[in-house]
C-alpha cells in the first residue's frame, strides 16, 4: 500500500469518527439554543472554556511526546507508555488537591451571569473537575489505540462517549419534561427531584459519558505497569514542556475570547453576548472538525514516515492535497450558510457576521498543524512554543484592547488574526531549520480565490444561496481541473 493511501485509510476513519461526534454534537448546539435563552448559553460556552484550557494544562502534551518517544525508543514501548500515563496521573492528583478545597474560591473567579445562584455554580465546577480529571487518565489509553493501528476500536469508543452524552441531553432535556408535563406514569416521581431547564444535567451528563469511556478503557488501563524509569521521564518532560505550552498557548487562542468576553463587557450584557458569540461559532466547527479529523491521522503518520528517504515529499504532497480541501469546504460552507443557521436559535443570528472570519482562522488553524511537523520531528518544540506563544499574545492584546468597544467581533478578527500570524512564522521558521518544498504558489492561489469567492458570496450577494453555491461549483471545478492528473493517477493506483 503506498504511504498516501495508507494516510488517507486512517485519516478516513479517524475523520469518520470525528465528524459523526462533532455533527452529533452540533445537533446539540441546535437543542441548547432552543431549551436555554442566550444569557444561559453563555454560562456554557464559559464553563467549557475554562474547561479545555485546563485539559491542556492536565495533559501536559503527553500525547505528542508519547508518539515521539515511541519512534526514539521503539524498543522500550512498554516502559514509554508508563512514563507517560504517570505523569498525567501525578498531575491529575495534584490539580485534585488544589482544587476540591477551593470550589466556592473558583465559582466566584469564574461565574459571569449574576442571576445563576452560588450553588448552582458550584456544582457546576465540582462536574467540571469530575469532567477534566477523568478525561485526562484517557488520554494516553487512546493514544496507544492509534499508535497500535486500532482506529476501529478508537471510534467505537468516541462515538459511545458521544451518544451517551447525545442520550442523556435528550433525556434530561425533552424526555422528563415530556413525561411530565403529560402526567405520564411516573412523572410524580420525577416532578420530585427533577429541575427543568437546569443547564447543570449538560454537565452531568457529560461526567458520566466521560466515566463510561474510562471504564471502557480499562484493557488498555491494564495494560499499564508499575515500572518507571527516572531518566526517561525526565527526558520526556523537557520534551514535553514547550509541547505543553504550545498546546496551553492553542488553547487560548480557541478559548480566551469567550473567557474575556464575560469579563470585559458590562455584567448585564456579558453572558448573553458571549452566549450569542459561542453558539454562532459553532457553526464554523464543520472546518474545525476536518482539521482536528487531519491531526488525528497526520500526527503518527508523519512520525512513521520520518526516517524515510522521500519523507519531505510526502509532506509537501500532503500539504497541496490539504489546501485544497480546506478551501473548498471554507468556501461551502460560507455558500451555505442561509441554511446552516437554522441549526441554531432565530434569537441567535446576530452574531453570523463572525463565521466567515472564525472560518478562515481554521484554515490558517489547519495549514499550521501541518506545518508544525518541522520541530516536532526535530526535536526543536521550543519553537512551538515560541510560536503559539506569539498567537497567544496577539489574541490577549487584541481581545482585551478592542472586546469593550466592539463585542464578540473582535475576538473573531483576533482569532483569525492569531492564527495567520502563526501560520506564517511556522512557515518561515521552519523553512529554515527543517526546509520542506512546499508549493507556496499554488496554496496561496487556492487559499486567495477562496477568501475572495466567500467575500463575494457573504458579503457582496448577500448569502444567497444560488450564487453561493454557483460559486462553489465553479471553483471546485477549477481545482479538479487543475490537480485532474494527479488525483486520476491516484485513483489508478
Amino acid at each position: 500500500m503506498s504511504t498516501a493511501k495508507k494516510f488517507a485509510g486512517q485519516t478516513a476513519v479517524y475523520g469518520l469518527t470525528t465528524v459523526a461526534g462533532r455533527t452529533l454534537n452540533f445537533f446539540l448546539t441546535s437543542l441548547y439554543t432552543r431549551a436555554y435563552p442566550p444569557r444561559v448559553y453563555g454560562i456554557f460556552g464559559n464553563m467549557f472554556s475554562w474547561a479545555s484550557m485546563l485539559n491542556a494544562l492536565l495533559s501536559f502534551g503527553m500525547e505528542t511526546t508519547y508518539f515521539r518517544y515511541l519512534n526514539k525508543r521503539a524498543d522500550d514501548k512498554q516502559q514509554v507508555y508508563n512514563n507517560s500515563f504517570a505523569a498525567i496521573f501525578i498531575i491529575t492528583l495534584l490539580f485534585l488537591f488544589t482544587t476540591l478545597p477551593f470550589v466556592s474560591a473558583i465559582t466566584n473567579w469564574i461565574r459571569v451571569d449574576s442571576q445563576t445562584s452560588v450553588a448552582d455554580y458550584d456544582n457546576y465546577t465540582r462536574f467540571f473537575i469530575a469532567i477534566l480529571v477523568i478525561d485526562a487518565w484517557c488520554v494516553i489509553p487512546f493514544a496507544k489505540l492509534r499508535a497500535d493501528g486500532r482506529p476501529g476500536r478508537y471510534g467505537l469508543l468516541k462515538l459511545v462517549n458521544i451518544f451517551t452524552f447525545i442520550g442523556l441531553n435528550l433525556i434530561f432535556i425533552l424526555v422528563l419534561p415530556y413525561v411530565v408535563n403529560h402526567q405520564l406514569p411516573g412523572a410524580v416521581w420525577i416532578q420530585s427531584w427533577f429541575r427543568p431547564g437546569w443547564l447543570g444535567y449538560v454537565f452531568l451528563s457529560n461526567v458520566v459519558a466521560s466515566l463510561l469511556t474510562f471504564v471502557m478503557l480499562l484493557p488498555e488501563l491494564l495494560k499499564l505497569k508499575p515500572n518507571f524509569d527516572a531518566p526517561m521521564f525526565k527526558d520526556m518532560l523537557r520534551y514535553s514542556w514547550p509541547v505543553l505550552i504550545a498546546n496551553f498557548s492553542f488553547i487560548i487562542n480557541e478559548n480566551l475570547d469567550k473567557i474575556l468576553i464575560g469579563k470585559l463587557l458590562p455584567e448585564n450584557i456579558s453572558s448573553t453576548q458571549l452566549g450569542i458569540y459561542n453558539a454562532c461559532a459553532k457553526i464554523a466547527i464543520f472546518l474545525n472538525l476536518f482539521v482536528q479529523a487531519f491531526r488525528l491521522g497526520a500526527e503518527p503518520f508523519f512520525f512513521s514516515q520520518a526516517k524515510k528517504e522521500n519523507a519531505a515529499n510526502t509532506y509537501a504532497q500532503i500539504m497541496n492535497y490539504f489546501v485544497i480541501a480546506v478551501s473548498v469546504i471554507f468556501v461551502g460552507l460560507m455558500a451555505n450558510i442561509e441554511l446552516l443557521k437554522y441549526f441554531i436559535g432565530k434569537s441567535y443570528w446576530s452574531g453570523l457576521n463572525v463565521v466567515p472570519l472564525l472560518l478562515f482562522g481554521y484554515v490558517s488553524l489547519g495549514i499550521y498543524m501541518n506545518l508544525s511537523i518541522w520541530y516536532k520531528l526535530s526535536d526543536q518544540t521550543k519553537y512551538g512554543l515560541y510560536i503559539s506563544g506569539v498567537g497567544a499574545l496577539v489574541t490577549v492584546v487584541l481581545n482585551v484592547v478592542f472586546i469593550p468597544a466592539y463585542s464578540y467581533m473582535a475576538s473573531a478578527w483576533a482569532s483569525l488574526i492569531a492564527y495567520t500570524v502563526m501560520m506564517v512564522l511556522s512557515y518561515l521558521w521552519g523553512q529554515k531549520n527543517y526546509p520542506i518544498p512546499y508549493n507556496v504558489k499554488k496554496n496561496l492561489t487556492y487559499i486567495i480565490s477562496s477568501i475572495i469567492i466567500v467575500f463575494l458570496s457573504f458579503s457582496v450577494f448577500h448569502r444567497s444561496l444560488v450564487v453561493g453555491n454557483a460559486l462553489l461549483v465553479l471553483f471546485a471545478g477549477a481545482a479538479f481541473m487543475a490537480e485532474r492528473k494527479r488525483i486520476l493517477a491516484i485513483l489508478k493506483r
